[in-house]
Formats: structure tokens, sequence, C-alpha cells
């Protein structure tokens, strides 16, 4: 995937939240961050709270006149039990692959509940979440909900295949492919590559070379995968990437290919959710 809209004075962060705010399992975050002349600098993935990521987010993004937080956790949650028709309709291209999509829903303690802390952290970064004004505002401060597991069939090929999904969560050590991390991690490289951001391109070679990763190393290749998706949404052709559903019943921001697209248009069709 290559620029059609340059970005400059613009920051994306990429923040794999890890649902819950555990000490012993953080969540990840990074940042691609343009200059006005539309110089790019990769901020590299570390570890962290959500008071963590406040703080990151809010001492970066005020050099910016665009900064797009790219979330990987629902943050439109209004049904008390199941899940919600975008994670059905995601659910039609991750199951195939191989994957599996984790419902949202507020009975789940923890994660949706009234007291959960991706509500705090909502409320306290005070980003407008409208994906459509995010992806071509010359200015202001947005949030977008993606999902990695959904994004990587449209970035690699390979990966929208029938039970293709790469399996590099190296905490489950079962399923754990050596070479599917790998494959993460050109992919990674590729996509970077294409947009020029050539900070990612060292870091996540790096990261390929890895012999042991860890799970903390597989949270902070999924800050970047949001990261490259917020991206995608800002930088990248508009057939390229969709918006899944809407805002009053849950949404998702993602790459789509043509290998993708049938899937997810006939699961939307099928439940009566928007793409945008």
């Amino acid at each position: 995937m290559d620029y059609v809209n340059p970005q400059s004075s613009t920051v994306i962060f990429g923040f794999d939240s890890a649902w819950t705010d555990a000490v012993k399992a953080p969540g990840a975050i990074c940042a691609i961050a343009f200059d006005e002349r539309g110089q790019v600098e990769f901020h590299e993935p570390c570890l962290v709270s959500f008071a963590d990521a406040r703080a990151f987010i809010g001492s970066l993004r005020q050099s910016y006149s665009v900064s797009l937080v790219a979330l990987d956790q629902p943050t439109v949650v209004p049904n008390s039990t199941g899940s919600r028709p975008v994670d059905k309709v995601a659910g039609s291209l991750v199951s195939f692959v191989g994957g599996g999509v984790q419902p949202a829903n507020r009975s789940k303690i923890g994660m949706f509940c009234d007291n959960s802390p991706v509500w705090s952290f909502l409320s306290d970064l005070n980003a407008t979440q409208d994906p459509i004004e995010a992806r071509t505002a010359p200015a202001g401060h947005f949030l977008i909900e993606v999902f990695p597991a959904l994004a990587l069939p449209a970035f690699e090929d390979a990966f929208s295949q029938r039970l293709r999904a790469p399996k590099y969560n190296p905490q489950n050590r079962k399923k754990f492919r050596l070479e599917d991390w790998r494959s993460v991690t050109h992919v990674i490289q590729t996509t970077a590559l294409g947009f020029g951001v050539t900070g990612l391109v060292n870091w996540s070679d790096r990261m390929h070379a890895l012999s042991l990763p860890r799970k903390a190393d597989q949270d902070k290749l999924d800050a970047a995968l949001c990261a490259l998706i917020g991206l995608a949404w800002r930088a990248g052709p508009v057939s390229c990437s969709a918006m899944l559903g809407d805002l009053t019943g849950g949404y998702m921001v993602t790459p789509i290919s043509e290998f993708t697209r049938p899937r997810l248009e006939r699961a939307a069709i099928e439940r009566g959710v928007p793409i945008a």
C-alpha cells in the first residue's frame, strides 16, 4: 500500500490496550509522526497502562495539527449481552481464516462494564469518534477502533485464505509458529516501506530476527499494526480501507482487499451492517 494523501503535521498512535488494566499484562503503544514538511518519525512501541498511554498521547499530540488514536479495543458497546453486529461481520472473515473474535458486551467485568478502564480512558482522552471526518480533517484529535486480526488478511493475501491466519502469539505455545511470527513482521516491514516509514521498517526488521519472541513482543507488533491501520485510513487509497458498522451499534476501521471485501460485504448485507 502506498501514499495517496501525503501527511503533514499529523501523528498517528497505535494502541493495543490489552482491554483490561492488569499490571502483569500491560498494553503497548507507538506513534508515526509527520512534521510540517512531511518528514516522518517512528516512536517505537513501549508497554503501557491506560494512564501511561494517555500521558504518551497527551505529551506528543500537542505538536501536531492532527492526531489519530487507532485503538485495538471496542469503543462503542451498547449491548448488554452477546456481541455487536460488527463483531459478527468481522467474524465472518476472521473465523474463515482460522482466528476468533471476542464478543464485546457490557456484562464483561473489567472490559466493558461501567467501571472498566476503557471508558475513563476515552473520557479523559476527549477525542472525536468520527472515522469519516478523521480520514480527511486538516486538524483535530480523533480516535478509531481497529482490529489487527481483521486487518492482516487485507495486508497480506496469503492470510486471507481458509485457515491461514498467522499464529504469532507466543503465549499460546501449542499453536505458535515462528514462521508465522516472521510472516507478520515481514508484512509490517513491507507495509511500512510502502508508506516510507523507515523507522518502522528498521524496528520490524529487529523483531523479525527474534528467535524466542515473548507475549510483550506480540503486543508491540499489534500496536504497530494499529498504527499502520490508522495510517492506511488517513493516507492510503480510499478503496483499500473501510468502516464497518456505525457509531450507534459499534464499528471497526480496517484495511480491505479484493480477497476480503466480498466476504465482509456479504456478511454486512446479511446483518444489515453498513460499510463506508
